[in-house]
């Protein structure tokens, strides 16, 4: 099948695919080709039974030796010998069993949380099928809130459609959708804004998009297969306790070796000779070692399953403590994965804005002084402007606060609500009337609403489009004209909050006295009232800065990969603490460049990977494994 989807023009995707972009593909045509190219589901390796799990536990060198020393007490009629060591190898066996099959228990109640359902046009009618039955050429249709199920060609789509790809690009932010084709043939993954990804989910918006590739075809489906062709290897303890089981093997040859020259040599009895020299050896073999070592692991793994931990092989415990190095993602791991405002320029100040994530705890704060917002009519307006142009909504369950919508319109409700300004109770105030959705030519939504007996008008965009747009400003409560001086210093706090890597909103309003004569973005969004700037950024988890500072005083040194932007991962690594002076970061594009000599000359100075690919990350583990 063709692979540059991303290139195609949505006639010729349909025509590669033998679809039709508005009636879906025929029932029978769709049962033809799940035949063919089967389920659309990822591959996953035989189910471990529990004889399996079982037998296992005897693999370890040290365990043969034990069990070879219960044949020979056997066979020596020293009963009580050969019944201890037989029960210590069982008990063994027994401990190792219990951990490892309740771990593949949990991740099989973990793989049946999720029933995924996907909505399909087919026969020109719409259905609800399994996602499992998708097959290339069928027509999806997406929606806010969805999982995409299937890596698909975009064919239509809203003004203000947009996925959330985290956790397959590392993209922080949603990503703004078109359906027009890409020029370029090698686009990076992160950049083809026409394709839609298996394992993403949509931030806001509706779509209908061409399923191109099922199953292991998909990029997720790629990472899944390298991660399945990866051979498990000995951890150190392991090899350590081969090597000791080994050497106690010499040992015992050597003993019985002496020990039966000496006392033949003395005269004695070959048989007699021989046997006390084999019992010998086998006294001197740790019967206590296998077991000593497996609850000493067995402990480890219940200490880590209290940090919500879980580990399917109890000798992975011991690795974590031979670790030098570690490669991690940013967005959800270093990071929360929840936007969080944390600076407000509004009234001529910069508030800084604590708290992390989406739970509205947290203070404003100038000069390091906590303030009342109440106090500061323009820093009130801009939130106020933030909350009602927002169509997301924060959500408070068992499990502490959520978003339901786009993260960054989140981030603006969690925002205001530190200050004391929420969603629902403002909507009452002002009713909603009427939406002009965002747009990715705009840059700019609009939501029109009612306060008493005439509109108004809120509206948020990139600052340098909405600047354009505003003839007014509001300071401490008063509106005057908006100058040329007044843009200046407005692009220059923009620039500075944009160079810390964070995102950068501006809020602007219009009092409508008399309705327009329709709700176009062109007769509302002009002669605007400019509020302020709101900028966030997805900081790290408030846990992670310490545990770094702990792993490098350890001698662990930190990398993060990431497909997020390079200023971003900078940013973040410089916050955390370890990338310094002299340090580098590279982009995916960028290490394609380096040849194997080259890289592995640069590799331990560079902390930081941005906009890298799945195969980037094999690259980058696999030459910091060369360099031992």
């Amino acid at each position: 099948m063709v692979k540059q989807w991303w290139h195609l023009t949505i006639e010729e995707a349909a025509r590669a695919l033998g679809a039709n972009s508005s009636l879906g593909l025929a029932s029978d045509e769709a049962q033809a080709r799940l035949q063919k190219y089967g389920p659309n589901q990822l591959k996953e390796k035989k189910p471990i039974s529990p004889l399996s799990i079982f037998l296992s536990q005897f693999q370890d060198f040290i365990v043969w030796i034990l069990i070879a020393a219960a044949l020979v007490s056997g066979f020596l009629k020293e009963w009580i010998d050969a019944c201890a060591i037989i029960a210590i190898v069982i008990l063994n066996a027994i401990l190792g069993f219990v951990q490892e099959y309740r771990a593949e228990k949990s991740l099989a109640a973990l793989k049946k949380l999720s029933s995924p359902a996907s909505k399909v046009i087919r026969d020109g009618q719409h259905n609800v099928i399994s996602s499992h039955e998708l097959v290339p050429g069928d027509l999806i249709t997406l929606e806010a809130g969805d999982n995409v199920p299937a890596d698909s060609r975009m064919v239509w789509r809203t003004a203000n459609f947009s996925t959330q790809e985290a956790s397959l690009t590392g993209e922080s932010t949603p990503v703004a959708k078109t359906d027009v084709s890409l020029e370029e043939k090698e686009t990076p993954l992160a950049e083809r804004s026409n394709m839609v990804y298996m394992g993403t989910s949509v931030a806001a918006g509706k779509a209908r998009a061409l399923v191109c590739e099922t199953g292991m075809r998909t990029e997720l489906g790629k990472i899944a297969g390298m991660i399945q062709d990866v051979q498990e290897e000995t951890t150190p303890l392991q090899k350590k306790l081969e090597e000791f089981g080994k050497w106690i093997v010499y040992l015992c040859f050597i003993l019985v070796g002496l020990v039966f020259l000496l006392e033949w040599l003395r005269g004695g009895k070959l048989i007699e000779v021989f046997l006390t020299a084999v019992s010998l050896a086998v006294a001197a073999i740790p019967e206590g070692l296998p077991a000593v070592v497996t609850i000493a692991l067995a402990l480890g793994v219940q200490r880590m399953v209290k940090r919500h931990t879980l580990i399917r092989k109890l000798p992975s415990v011991e690795t974590l403590g031979c670790t030098t190095v570690i490669c991690s993602d940013k967005t959800g791991t270093l990071t929360k994965n929840e936007m969080t405002v944390q600076a407000v320029s509004a009234d001529s100040a910069l508030f800084k804005v604590t708290g992390v994530g989406y739970e509205p705890k947290g203070e404003l704060l100038l000069n390091e002084k906590a303030v009342n917002p109440a106090d500061y009519p323009g820093l009130h307006q801009a939130l106020l402007c933030a909350v009602l142009c927002n169509g997301a909504e924060l959500q408070k369950n068992s499990g502490g606060y959520k978003i339901v919508g786009d993260p960054t319109e989140g981030a603006l409700l969690s925002a205001a609500a530190k200050a004391g300004l929420w969603k629902e109770k403002l909507e009452e105030q002002f009713p909603f009337a009427e939406e002009i959705p965002f747009d990715s030519e705009r840059k700019k939504m609009t939501i029109v609403r009612k306060d008493k007996e005439r509109l108004v008008a809120f509206v948020k965009g990139a600052p340098d489009i909405l600047l354009g747009d505003c003839t007014v400003i509001e300071e401490k409560g008063r509106a005057r004209a908006l100058t040329a001086d007044d843009r200046k210093k407005i692009l220059s706090v923009n620039s500075d909050l944009a160079n810390r890597a964070l995102r950068v909103l501006a809020v602007a309003y219009r009092r409508l006295d008399t309705p327009p004569e329709a709700y176009e973005a062109a007769l509302i969004e002009r002669e605007l009232t400019f509020a302020g700037l709101i900028a966030m950024i997805d900081p790290p988890r408030e846990e992670v800065k310490k545990a770094i500072a702990e792993c490098a005083l350890a001698g662990i040194k930190s990398v993060m990969i990431t497909g997020d932007h390079k200023n971003t991962a900078v940013a973040i690594a410089k916050e955390l603490g370890f990338f310094k002076e002299g340090s580098l970061a590279l982009t995916g594009e960028e290490l394609d460049r380096l040849s194997e000599e080259q890289f592995a000359k640069e590799v331990e100075r560079i902390p930081v990977y941005a906009r890298v690919s799945p195969e980037h990350k094999l690259r980058i583990v696999r030459a910091w494994r060369a360099k031992g």
